[in-house]
């Protein structure tokens, strides 16, 4: 790149979740006028935009997590012979559980300047409606297909003080709101937000519990959970030794399982082993 010549921007944005009114009219402009737009789905992107009576002038590709790697090159020549690059996902923010991280990092490990065209999100769309605190949370993406795996990731949310926010796939949120159910309590408080700001939005509070037998019969669309935080952590030597256990049931090392139920509970790593081994002996 010509060292005098000016780089483009990588524009990351956010697009309706459902309704095409959301768009902002930062995002209209963008579409009409920047040289590349590198979309998640190129025909969703074109009927967007069409919708908005605003079709792209500039270069249409493609940007999903199939091709990142082979297009991410492509896009930053664009960047350094000083095209702006509009990158936008099928919907909400681009590089939170969509593509756009990896040329997003890409840009900044060479200097290129990256900036935002703010707007929707699910994350903070269902936080909002929950009904769940909203002053500290935390987003998790999607939780582990495999059940074990799963098991495990919920495990870590047993002492979270945060709400937690999480994507889900429908076919798989029975079996998950379940396994909450099991290993953080059926009257944990959580939300399933279906089709968010769609014709058919649906925001279904409840214990997990509860959530799991709602689900049992099947829901469709697009899910975002909202779970409630820990009502608080047990620090009664018998039942985190008791947590140990499930832990070690669900596959963890015996260090490793004390390691993170001592982090949440506030205890010393040491002090809670020889618990859990005083508890085995005594049968």
């Amino acid at each position: 790149m010509d060292p005098e010549a000016r780089p483009g921007t990588l524009l990351l944005a956010a697009t309706p979740l459902g309704d095409a009114r959301d768009a902002s009219a930062r995002l209209v402009d963008a579409l009409s006028a920047t040289p590349v737009v590198a979309a998640e789905d190129t025909r969703r992107v074109r009927a967007l935009a069409a919708h908005l009576g605003v079709p792209p002038t500039g270069r249409v590709v493609s940007y999903y997590e199939a091709v990142e790697s082979a297009r991410t090159p492509v896009l930053l020549e664009a960047l350094r012979g000083g095209q702006d690059v509009l990158l936008v996902t099928d919907a909400g923010m681009p590089s939170v559980s969509d593509p756009g991280y990896r040329l997003v990092t890409a840009c900044v490990a060479e200097g290129l300047p990256v900036t935002c065209l703010p707007g929707p999100s699910a994350v903070t769309t269902a936080l909002a409606v929950s009904g769940l605190p909203s002053d500290r949370f935390c987003f998790d993406g999607f939780p582990p297909r495999k059940q074990g795996e799963r098991r495990r990731w919920l495990a870590r949310l047993v002492g979270e003080q945060r709400t937690c926010v999480f994507f889900e796939a429908p076919h798989r949120l029975a079996d998950t709101l379940a396994d909450a159910a099991d290993v953080l309590g059926a009257d944990r408080p959580a939300a399933v937000c279906r089709e968010l700001t769609k014709t058919y939005e649906q925001v279904r509070r409840g214990g997990l519990g509860e959530l799991a037998q709602w689900a049992a019969d099947g829901v469709r669309g697009e899910i975002t959970v909202v779970l409630g935080a820990a009502a608080e952590v047990a620090t009664d030597p018998g039942e985190l030794v008791a947590r140990v256990e499930q832990r070690a049931a669900d596959g963890l090392r015996l260090k490793d399982a004390v390691a993170e139920v001592a982090e949440l509970a506030g205890v010393r790593k040491k002090d809670l082993y020889d618990e859990v081994l005083s508890a085995r002996a005594d049968g």
